[in-house]
């Protein structure tokens, strides 16, 4: 059984819950999500596996998660990272966010995401438990795509990708 760390709006721990009860409840929890360019200076997306348990099939950033009781948030996204993208590089800790997003299934996404970036250029070898596909985008592609399609991208992409360009523009 799978874990979540459950916190404050101010990242506080204050206790832990089972995964899927976690979002059946809607309760806050620590997550991730990781950016991954390339020397082009394009994102890696990761189209999530058709079986997973929420958005499944939809295009997302390279890797996201929950990391488990007592690990460190960045040991959790090298780990997945690893995981899901067959993959590691070093990851820089960008900023983070709260966001609550609701599914036609009755779950609930209310997470407070610490998000990384990272750079990598060479082979993936990514998990299909885990991934249906990947593909490289530039930001402004992606903009369009998402402006255009946005029931193919991630509720909590959508939300990521706009903080995470400003991030890029201040930092």
């Amino acid at each position: 059984m799978e874990y979540v760390v459950l916190v404050d709006e101010l990242d506080n721990e204050i206790g832990i819950e089972e995964k899927m009860k976690a979002h059946e409840l809607a309760l806050l929890h620590r997550a991730f999500s990781v950016f991954v360019f390339n020397d082009k200076g394009e994102i890696l997306l990761q189209q999530r596996a058709i079986s997973k348990y929420h958005s499944g099939g939809l295009w997302t950033n390279t890797c996201c998660s929950h990391p488990r009781p007592n690990e460190q948030v960045e040991d959790a996204a090298i780990r997945r990272l690893q995981e899901e993208m067959g993959f590691t590089t070093p990851l820089t800790k960008a900023f983070h966010f709260i966001y609550k997003a609701d599914f036609d299934n009755g779950l609930t996404e209310h997470e407070l995401d610490h998000v990384f970036i990272g750079k990598y250029n060479d082979a993936i070898d990514f998990n299909s438990d885990e991934v249906e596909s990947y593909k490289y985008e530039t930001l402004e592609v992606l903009e369009k795509h998402i402006e255009e399609e946005p029931e193919h991208y991630t509720a909590w992409f959508k939300i990521a990708l706009p903080k995470l360009k400003e991030w890029m523009t201040v930092s």
